[in-house]
């Protein structure tokens, strides 16, 4: 206040306006993490650098697209297709993940069918549907709202690999590179003890699928053919409960050759009225025995049915995952009512890695088991397509880059031996039943040439290219299976044609 009673007005104090920096709060790279994005991203496209063909490359969209997205690289390491319990079919699976999130970045809403229905001989709007999956990126990243495309994509059906070849083939239009997977659904018995619980140890393999693949498929098999008891003995129950169901139904709801589980009961349960959802569904199953809080898989059903299968333990999948070059990880430790002791064992017996990402974050409790007994820290969303609010979406989980450098530190040189394991098998004997093991994955690329494929090179830098550095490609024992093969040749029929000596 002045002498004049006027008031004295002091000067506001002016706030520094502060312009936000392009890129919002990222923090910078430390040197072991750039040193660890470098190797992964270097195996992620090592497809793409040994390719000189532009023939698959869709006018180089999707090079531009890997360019828009090459810091955001995710790795999904746990996805189902209708193989399984899926919903979506291997293809679908991988359409939706290479625009996942796309309309729902923008309206909220979950991605319409138009973007991931398309047909494969519609060229033209294939190529529409990648520029708008690129335009729709660049502009939700210059918001903040980036939805990262899934780069690296593990298809982990229960007990099968059959949808495999067909990931594979739509995965190459779209710049994402699959690794064969499974999810083996086991049993954890305590020594001493009656009691058994349910256990899936997931297991990942090279780009050429498992070194003893007859063996492999044999196991999964004899699991599927359990499966197909189980549902039936469930049908049963459930006939008796006064819920009629159909042996037809659940098989056509499962599709041909899939083996019905849980989730095809509950599905024909809802669809037959007897129930409003699945969750109900799954509750009536349950009620059925006494049980704890299930996780949704067959065998705590076959368990709670009282149903009995052919259910492998779980340290004999672990042990065989190793025995045809895999990496056996184990799936989901918050389900089991002592993760603690199952783990011990199966590290025994040469467990390689445990989920411990989700997508709510990383578990702090499982994190320590893992660091306890030397295990990989993975995880993936678990997807399975059923839609709704408490589902994952694919590439949810994002595992930081030391994890995948980690995992790939592991996991390649594993791979590398599966695929030395099956090439010397087949340049020991070069028959079309060993050629099928090397091309099962990648026959139909491998194999549409106009002129034949010569093995001593061709097929051993085939096989290696998705996979292998050139250093790692040019070691004295590929050398060596390259010179043996060098008198054998591919027709388009996939035919050994040998090569006359000069």
């Amino acid at each position: 206040m002045v002498g004049d009673g006027h008031v004295e007005k002091r000067p506001k104090d002016k706030k520094k306006k502060t312009k936000k920096k392009r890129g919002g709060g990222k923090k910078k790279m430390t040197a072991e993490q750039s040193l660890a994005f470098n190797s992964v991203t270097e195996w992620v496209y090592l497809d793409q650098s040994h390719s000189s063909s532009s023939s698959e490359d869709d006018f180089g969209v999707h090079q531009i697209l890997n360019r828009a997205v090459d810091n955001n690289v995710v790795f999904e390491l746990h996805s189902h297709s209708n193989f399984s319990d899926g919903y979506l079919s291997p293809s679908k699976l991988v359409e939706r993940a290479h625009c996942n999130g796309v309309e729902e970045a923008l309206t909220g809403e979950q991605p319409s069918s138009y973007i991931f229905g398309l047909s494969s001989e519609d060229y033209t709007v294939h190529i529409i549907a990648l520029l708008i999956c690129l335009l729709f990126h660049i502009l939700t990243s210059r918001t903040g709202n980036v939805k990262l495309l899934v780069k690296v994509l593990a298809l982990t059906d229960h007990d099968t690999m059959s949808g495999i070849p067909e990931a594979i083939e739509t995965a190459r239009r779209f710049g994402i590179k699959i690794i064969p997977g499974v999810e083996i659904s086991t049993i954890f018995s305590q020594r001493g003890s009656e009691s058994e619980e349910p256990v899936h140890i997931l297991a990942y393999y090279s780009s050429c699928g498992p070194s003893k693949y007859e063996e492999l498929e044999n196991f999964l098999a004899n699991i599927r053919d359990g499966r197909f008891l189980r549902a039936k003995d469930m049908i049963l129950k459930l006939n008796k409960l006064k819920l009629p169901l159909k042996w037809e139904h659940v098989a056509k709801i499962a599709g041909k050759g899939v083996a019905p589980g849980r989730l095809h009961v509950a599905r024909a349960m809802v669809e037959a009225g007897h129930v409003e959802n699945l969750k109900h569904a799954f509750a009536d199953i349950s009620m059925m025995g006494d049980m704890h809080t299930p996780h949704e898989t067959d065998y705590k059903v076959s368990v709670c049915c009282g149903c009995r299968g052919s259910q492998p333990l779980a340290e004999v999948a672990v042990e065989l995952i190793h025995r045809t070059s895999g990496l056996a990880v184990l799936a989901h430790p918050w389900a089991l009512k002592n993760p603690a002791a199952i783990i011990r064992k199966l590290k025994d017996v040469g467990l390689h890695g445990l989920e411990v990402y989700r997508s709510d974050g990383k578990l702090v409790a499982y994190t320590d088991l893992a660091d306890t007994y030397g295990l990989l820290k993975l995880g993936g969303s678990d997807y399975h397509g059923r839609g709704g609010h408490g589902e994952s979406e694919l590439g949810s989980v994002k595992l930081p880059v030391l994890v995948l450098n980690d995992f790939l530190k592991v996991a390649r040189p594993i791979w590398c031996g599966a695929i030395k394991e099956i090439l010397e098998s087949y340049a020991d004997e070069p028959s079309d039943s060993n050629l099928s093991h090397i091309t099962r994955y990648g026959r139909g690329k491998m194999l549409k040439r106009n002129y034949p494929l010569n093995c001593g090179k061709g097929l051993v830098d085939e096989c290696l290219s998705l996979w292998l550095t050139n250093e790692e490609r040019q070691s004295a024992e590929f050398e060596a299976i390259k010179l043996k093969l060098s008198h054998v040749s591919i027709n388009q029929g996939g035919l050994n044609v040998p090569i006359e000596s000069v």
